[in-house]
């Protein structure tokens, strides 16, 4: 089993920054992919971001390009999202997810946080 547990999300104004965290415990391996998707109120969950731990190739959805950055730290077994220039639109729970499949859509992850709320307000 792995633990996933998110944290960083808050409210922010339009324009601004947040970086989220994903301590990740357990049984993790250097063969995930550790990913982000993101869920808005009445929306499916959206793939945002993903990293491998092995390497730090990293894959971004097009609307995030520029904007997002994903980031690990093997040393804290952590996976960051720096968001910046946000958006009302960017509003959504933001779930961690680690897999050995990865790729864009939630059944590459077996692994699943709690997700954190961020609200952009305009």
């Amino acid at each position: 089993q792995v633990q996933l547990v998110e944290s960083g999300g808050g409210l922010v104004q339009a324009g601004g920054s947040l970086r989220l965290s994903c301590a990740a415990s357990g049984r993790t391996s250097s063969n995930y992919v550790m990913g982000w998707f993101r869920q808005a109120p009445g929306k499916e969950r959206v793939f945002v971001a993903g990293i491998r731990w092995s390497g730090g190739s990293t894959l971004y959805a097009d609307s995030m390009k520029g904007r997002y950055t994903i980031s690990r730290d093997s040393a804290k077994n952590t996976v960051y999202l720096q968001m910046n220039s946000l958006k009302p639109e960017d509003t959504a729970v933001y779930y961690c997810a680690a897999g050995l499949a990865g790729g864009t859509l939630p059944r590459g992850y077996d692994y699943w946080g709690q997700g954190t709320q961020v609200t952009v307000s305009s």
